[in-house]
C-alpha cells in the first residue's frame, strides 16, 4: 500500500468524525450558513491536530434501516421519559422510587460503549454515573424504580441500546455477539428508560 493510499484511507476512516465536529460546531453557533461551515472546518483542522486522540476504528458498515429504527425509537423513549418524569414532578407526595443499576454490556468495544452511555443519559430519568470500561459495565441512576422486576427491566433497556447501536453501525463480529447474547435472554428490552 502507498503512502498517499494510506493518507487517503485514514482521511476517509476519520472523515465521518470531521463532519461531526463542523456540524457540532453550527449547532453551537445556531447558524447553518457558509461562514460558519469555513470556520467549523478550520476549528475541527486544528482540534484534530492540536488534540491526538487515538483513531478510533469505525466498522465500515452502515445499516440505515436500523438507524432508522434507533432515531424513532429513541425519540419515543424521549418523550416517554419526559412525560414520566413531569408526572413524577406533579406528585410529590408519591417518592419515585431511585437506584443505582450495573449494566453489563456486551459488545467489548469503546465508541459503542461512549454511545451507549450517551444514548441513555439523554432519555429523561436516567443518568450514567460510572464507567467501568474494563468490564464492560456502566452505572446508571435511573427514576421510577421500586422493585427488582424495574431493575431488570431498565437494565433490558439499556441493552436494548446497545443492540440497536450495534445493527445500525456495529461491526459484523459486533452483530454476531449480539445475536448470539440475545438467543441466550428470553426478551432484548424496550423503547424505554
Amino acid at each position: 500500500m502507498s503512502p498517499t493510499s494510506s493518507v487517503a484511507a485514514a482521511v476517509w476512516r476519520q472523515l465521518p468524525f470531521f463532519v461531526w465536529l463542523v456540524a457540532l460546531w453550527m449547532l453551537l453557533w445556531g447558524q447553518f450558513s457558509v461562514l460558519a461551515a469555513v470556520t467549523g472546518v478550520i476549528v475541527a483542522v486544528v482540534v484534530t491536530r492540536v488534540f491526538r486522540l487515538p483513531a478510533v476504528e469505525l466498522s465500515g458498515r452502515v445499516n440505515l434501516w436500523y438507524g432508522l429504527v434507533f432515531v424513532v425509537m429513541f425519540f419515543l423513549a424521549l418523550i416517554r421519559g419526559s412525560l414520566l418524569v413531569a408526572w413524577q414532578t406533579l406528585h410529590p407526595r408519591r417518592y419515585p422510587g431511585t437506584a443505582v443499576i450495573a449494566v453489563p454490556l456486551r459488545t467489548d468495544d469503546d465508541l459503542i460503549m461512549a454511545h451507549v452511555g450517551v444514548t441513555a443519559s439523554l432519555i429523561p430519568g436516567s443518568l450514567i454515573v460510572d464507567v467501568d470500561r474494563d468490564r464492560r459495565i456502566l452505572f446508571l441512576h435511573v427514576l421510577g424504580v421500586s422493585s427488582d422486576h424495574d431493575v431488570d427491566r431498565q437494565r433490558r433497556a439499556v441493552q436494548g441500546w446497545e443492540s440497536r447501536i450495534v445493527r445500525a453501525v456495529g461491526s459484523r463480529a459486533q452483530l454476531e455477539t449480539i445475536r448470539a447474547a440475545g438467543a441466550q435472554t428470553p426478551r432484548e428490552g424496550g423503547a424505554g428508560l
